[in-house]
């Protein structure tokens, strides 16, 4: 039979890890160091649609921004397949099977706005941070350069 202040101490350091957990994901929030200067204007706000999609500047901005903020839970270059995170470059690869131009927009205008979503409010659940907010910290077209970056990166 377990001792009652087993159980107490347990939870105790259960609360406590969780406060360390979520202290240091607060931490680690900061505006990756990138030049944006090759990126081109957008307008203010948050679009429905990635307007930095396909421009190979945004993309490569996106990378550097990724290795800085994301890599070390997504993987190094979105490579998912190494990592205790989701693989992100999954979000939205259905739509290129949708043919109807208008479908496909769609789609992509969801699984640009669930990117958006989860970056800007990032991911907790029952008071575990597993992805901190980037809201205030990374304006739209770092979002939207990450969001290119993922979108073009190699699938292995």
């Amino acid at each position: 039979m377990t001792h009652p202040l087993s159980a107490s101490r347990a939870l105790c350091l259960l609360g406590l890890s969780l406060t360390v957990l979520t202290a240091r994901a607060d931490a680690d929030v900061k505006r990756p160091d990138v030049d944006t200067a090759a990126l081109p204007a957008i307008a203010p706000g948050w679009a429905d649609l990635n307007p930095l999609r396909g421009n190979a500047d945004a993309a490569r901005i996106g990378g550097t921004i990724f290795n800085q903020t994301c890599a070390r839970c997504h993987g190094e270059n979105a490579n998912g397949m190494r990592s205790p995170a989701p693989d992100l470059r999954r979000i939205g690869m259905a739509c290129q099977r949708v043919k109807d131009p208008a479908l496909r927009q769609r789609c992509l205008s969801d699984a640009d706005h669930f990117f958006v979503k989860s970056v800007r409010y990032g991911k907790q659940k029952f008071g575990i941070v597993h992805m901190p907010p980037w809201d205030g910290v990374l304006e739209p077209s770092l979002v939207w350069s990450l969001r290119s970056f993922v979108e073009t990166a190699p699938r292995n």
